[in-house]
């Protein structure tokens, strides 16, 4: 187990029944880099990887670039 899965399990048991709108997640995204800056990219990595999800011919997000 990686250690974020801690932080997802938690997610899960606590608010896994909610339902959210993407537009209520993307403002909680934006609460948190403001309270976090240093967590800047990898927000909004997720956040892109998350709205292109079913782009199957975006593979920059996920692969190894090299």
């Amino acid at each position: 187990m990686y250690f974020t899965d801690r932080g997802i399990e938690e997610l899960d048991e606590r608010r896994g029944d909610e339902q959210v709108t993407l537009g209520w997640l993307a403002e909680r995204l934006r609460d948190f880099v403001d309270q976090n800056p240093e967590f800047e990219t990898p927000v909004e990595r997720l956040a892109t990887w998350l709205a292109r999800a079913d782009d199957e011919d975006d593979d920059d997000l996920g692969g190894d670039a090299g």
